[in-house]
């Protein structure tokens, strides 16, 4: 294999929707600059994913300066959210966590509302700094992550989902494949490296930014729904089952860990420290 070098980069204003790829990003402690600060709540306050609600996938959210987003999604128009002023907070469930966040206005909550034919609250996460520990079991103290699942970043590489994708040709159902790395909802995606290498790195530097690997991120049903139909299959849950079970997880990526901050590039070298 070549130099191991960044691929793309990913990423996605709101939790569960379609993101963007810019050529470059600012890596924050608790991710990259504007990635998943906004979230969908239900009534109770719980987070809204792809998970009950497949065409998330199809709805985007692109981001503005300031951190403002403009929504669409088919068959709506789009709408511009500005982040809200100083608003009391609510609630949060995300997970096992309950994190205090700002709900943007009412024009957002309808706009969804009607797109996914359930009621939903468009809440934004104020301070990124304060609101959201990191899994203690896995961080040190202090850091902090956005709404993402429970890391900062996802790192994925191009040379694990070949291999992945080798696999679903040679399993049941071939004509499943192969999938597209958007299935994974990545934020860093590593080229020139042989297939599941990642597994054995525990930090690592993108260009001038360093990372330390948490730990592998186990997968969901997310992974078996096609981002651009919201269509959902069998794989590649079926063969990560088969081929990539370590103890009760499904695993495909690497969580990350900010140990400085910087700008990524795409073309970026990435260096194995550890």
């Amino acid at each position: 294999m070549g130099n191991p070098s960044l691929h793309s980069i990913h990423v996605h204003p709101l939790k569960a929707a379609r993101g963007f790829a810019p050529e470059e990003a600012v890596v924050e402690p608790w991710g990259l600059a504007g990635d998943r600060r906004w979230v969908l709540v239900d009534d109770s306050g719980k987070v809204i994913t792809q998970r009950p609600h497949p065409r998330m996938a199809l709805a985007a959210a692109g981001l503005e300066p300031g951190g403002g987003v403009v929504l669409s999604a088919p068959g709506r128009e789009p709408l511009a959210v500005a982040v809200p002023g100083p608003t009391p907070t609510v609630t949060v469930e995300i997970w096992q966590d309950k994190v205090e966040a700002v709900p943007a206005d009412a024009a957002a909550h309808a706009w969804f509302s009607d797109y996914l034919g359930v009621p939903v609250r468009l809440v934004h996460l104020d301070d990124p700094a304060t609101r959201r520990p990191v899994d203690p079991e896995f961080a040190r103290p202090g850091e902090t992550v956005s709404f993402a699942d429970g890391y900062p970043l996802l790192l994925t590489t191009l040379g694990s989902l070949d291999a992945l994708n080798s696999l679903i040709a040679h399993g049941d159902h071939p004509e499943e494949g192969p999938l597209p790395m958007s299935r994974f909802r990545p934020n860093v995606v590593v080229d020139g490296t042989k297939g599941w290498a990642e597994d054995g790195w525990r930090r690592v530097a993108i260009g001038e930014v360093t990372f330390r690997v948490a730990k592998m991120c186990g997968r969901c049903v997310v992974t078996t729904t096609d981002q651009d139909t919201a269509q959902r299959g069998r794989e590649p849950l079926r063969t990560l089952a088969r081929h990539r079970r370590f103890g009760d997880r499904l695993v495909f990526g690497q969580n990350l860990v900010p140990e400085s901050g910087g700008t990524v590039r795409i073309g970026d070298p990435v260096r194995v420290l550890e």
